[in-house]
């Protein structure tokens, strides 16, 4: 893409200058007015700690074109606009003394309002500007009673004026403008989406939350696009679980003015549903979407009333205010981290392992329509953000909300039924989905059958995949297939998830009784010998209660565990080749669980990338399944620890979630000079080189040294494996 600088004649501000690819300008031509570039939004979001949508609404108004003139004035007029009327914390002083000399003076913040209930009126506090009691009128309150809970992003005028009364605050407050679009003419909206294709339109729904579409498979943009839900669909219950770094809160964080996150250890049941103190509603009462981020945890305490609460809430969209019945329309995200592989957790416990205790409840997790597979989302990185142009997100924030509205639940009903083998809970769990679905990608209600058909058998693998993980910590639910059927030709479609697929072995596994993780897996008995049989999932069985005897991968009868294993003392000769770690080392880390490097000098690049090849080959080497930590002690000395920290930590990031979690620390003693490997099950192996056993060769994709560790010459050392006591 060719980019130049254009500059702005008034303010000297430069915006970069892309070319729009055809995908932009129809975006353009169909939605004038509506769309911004996405990477304007990433320039001002450097500089001031406002939402998104806060951003693209000043955007919006000043730089919605591809006149690369015209977005430099406009990209300079917003940052004028934020110079002079957002509030940043560290200068909330300097604007206080502002509005007190000119008497008046716009401010962009949010504001948080609390009834003074012994005086009867209303108060606001500004979370930026400091302002705290600041008296607000009723109207205001009437209009905007999202200013109650939670509060609202606005440009509001502040006053000063030194009243008669010294108790009063001098502090008064004109106008409030929230910062949202004016309205969405829904019909124009449809007549122009109907220009774009569904491959198409996918793209500009991908540009608009901040993605390059490039950058992402077609089933990449459904898990995408899944998060999306939430604020188009109805009391809609989502549950997504995966790596951390995967953008899992972003939309939730920034999206929409209709959506509120909140951390999950801050949940409670009044804050969220109704105090009976005072009687007031809680979030639910008024926002559309509430994401509870950082939801998983081992540590975190859970009310278990709010779980009770919360489960009829999500079954039937009520809860209590003392005897009085109350109903409400949000919809719940549940977002946190895995630190284990999926096969791992296949084999060994389940997917809601990480959740707190007290929702790992079968009636609680019932509830969810669908779980998002967090693990297939690509870690966020520079490379997969937009710079093309996207709806402004307010606007297609109204988009969805005004498609709450809609039911599309039973629109797949003319070409497809439904097994009459899959429950009630089940089946609206997946309606819903589907219902979603089709409201962000077909919202006129008007798709293919193919269409239908792949968002219908994507929603029900992520019901299914709710349900085949209930079935691990409860025996009282009985399995079932997840099954369609054409009505054109009347062929059966069986419905699997991804991980039923790759981890056949382990896919039909349940926990002993009574316990919730850990090794307590069991085949059900009689069923053993289909564990032989199993290479892919049969449709009628799923392969369910499979014993635990995974094949090891890249494991020939050679490498597996050698109880003959000696002590002894090896020289790898200097300038030879056809030594790797491998070599040197699996045989006795075979069958440890643990592992500790202790290396003064991992800091170097190409230090740190030998200790990324070592991992590597403990991943290869342990079975299918299993886990095997990896912890790191090593030197560090001042010039150079900024950046050893940084690539440790990116290491340490990215093998979260394998086979081989990783982790490390620094020692700072001057005595640190020993480098040895050691297992928990009872070798130690000494290296006077440690890791650093390879001569220098050129780093490139095309040299077989570079992939091929036996390619290598070797600096000379010497290897001592030592049997500890067990």
């Amino acid at each position: 893409m060719t980019t130049t600088n254009a500059e702005s004649t008034s303010g000297g501000a430069k915006a970069s200058v892309r070319k729009p690819s055809p995908l932009d300008q129809k975006i353009l031509e169909h939605f004038p007015g509506l769309v911004v570039r996405k990477d304007l939004t990433t320039e001002l979001k450097q500089n001031a700690v406002v939402p998104t949508y806060v951003l693209e609404y000043l955007l919006g108004q000043h730089c919605a074109t591809d006149d690369p003139t015209l977005i430099s004035e406009g990209l300079e007029s917003v940052r004028r606009i934020l110079a002079k009327h957002y509030v940043h914390r560290n200068q909330a002083e300097l604007v206080k003394s502002t509005i007190k000399e000119r008497g008046t003076h716009k401010v962009i913040d949010k504001l948080t309002v609390e009834l003074n209930d012994k005086g009867g009126f209303y108060e606001v506090e500004f979370t930026n500007l400091g302002l705290k009691k600041v008296p607000i009128d009723v109207d205001f309150i009437k209009r905007y009673p999202k200013l109650l809970v939670g509060g609202i992003w606005a440009i509001t005028d502040v006053e000063y004026e030194l009243p008669d009364d010294p108790k009063a605050s001098p502090w008064q407050i004109s106008s409030v403008k929230p910062i949202q679009v004016a309205g969405v003419n829904h019909e124009e909206f449809l007549a122009a989406r109907a220009q774009f294709s569904t491959d198409e339109w996918m793209d500009v729904l991908m540009q608009s939350v901040g993605f390059n579409p490039k950058h992402f498979s077609r089933r990449a943009k459904l898990l995408t696009l899944i998060r999306l839900i939430p604020y188009c669909e109805r009391n809609y219950n989502l549950l997504e679980l995966g790596p951390k770094g995967t953008g899992k809160s972003h939309i939730f964080a920034e999206f929409s003015p209709h959506g509120m996150l909140i951390s999950g250890s801050e949940v409670t049941a009044p804050k969220l549903f109704v105090s009976n103190a005072n009687g007031k509603i809680g979030l639910v009462g008024y926002w559309d979407c509430i994401c509870f981020d950082e939801f998983a945890g081992k540590d975190k305490k859970v009310d278990k009333t709010l779980v009770d609460i919360m489960k009829n809430y999500m079954a039937n969209r009520t809860f209590s205010r003392g005897i009085e019945q109350l109903t409400a329309e949000a919809s719940m995200v549940f977002m946190g981290n895995t630190q284990k592989s999926v096969a791992y957790m296949l084999k060994h416990s389940h997917f809601y392992e990480p959740l707190p205790d007290k929702y790992i409840d079968s009636a609680f997790l019932d509830r969810i329509h669908a779980f998002n597979p967090g693990w297939e989302v690509a870690p966020v990185r520079h490379e997969l953000f937009c710079t093309g142009y996207g709806f402004v997100v307010d606007y297609i924030a109204e988009v969805l909300k005004h498609l709450r509205t809609e039911d599309y639940t039973g629109l797949y009903k003319q070409h497809f039924e439904i097994s009459s083998e899959v429950s009630t809970r089940d089946q609206t769990g997946f309606e819903k989905t589907f219902s979603g679905l089709m409201k962000i990608l077909h919202p006129n209600g008007k798709a293919t059958p193919e269409e239908i058909a792949e968002l219908l058998e994507f929603a029900m693998e992520c019901r299914r995949r709710v349900r085949e993980q209930i079935l691990r910590i409860d025996d009282t639910f009985m399995p079932n297939d997840f099954a369609y059927r054409d009505l054109k030709d009347g062929a059966v479609v069986t419905v699997l998830t991804p991980e039923e697929q790759q981890y056949p072995a382990f896919a039909g596994l349940r926990p002993l009784a009574g316990q919730s993780g850990g090794d307590t897996t069991e085949p059900i008995p009689g069923e053993a010998s289909q564990a032989q049989e199993a290479t892919t999932p049969s449709p009628a069985t799923s392969n369910r209660h499979l014993p635990v005897e995974p094949a090891q991968a890249d494991v020939t009868p050679q490498e597996t565990e050698d109880s003959t294993l000696k002590e002894h003392h090896l020289v790898v000769p200097e300038n030879s080749k056809g030594w790797s770690y491998r070599r040197l080392f699996s045989d006795y880390l075979r069958g440890a669980s643990g592992i500790i490097i202790r290396d003064p000098y991992i800091r170097a690049f190409h230090q740190i990338r030998n200790l990324v090849e070592f991992l590597r080959m403990v991943n290869e080497i342990t079975p299918l399944g299993d886990e095997v930590t990896v912890h790191l002690i090593t030197g560090s000395d001042q010039e150079t620890m900024d950046k050893q920290m940084e690539n440790l930590g990116q290491v340490q990031d990215s093998f979260a979630g394998t086979s081989t979690p990783f982790s490390w620390e620094i020692d700072t003693s001057a005595n640190f000079h020993a480098r040895s490997i050691t297992t928990n099950k009872g070798w130690k192996i000494t290296l006077d080189r440690g890791l650093d056993l390879f001569q220098w060769f050129e780093f490139s994709p095309f040299n077989a040294a570079a992939a091929v560790q036996e390619a290598r010459l070797v600096k000379g050392c010497e290897v001592n494996y030592i049997a500890l006591e067990r």
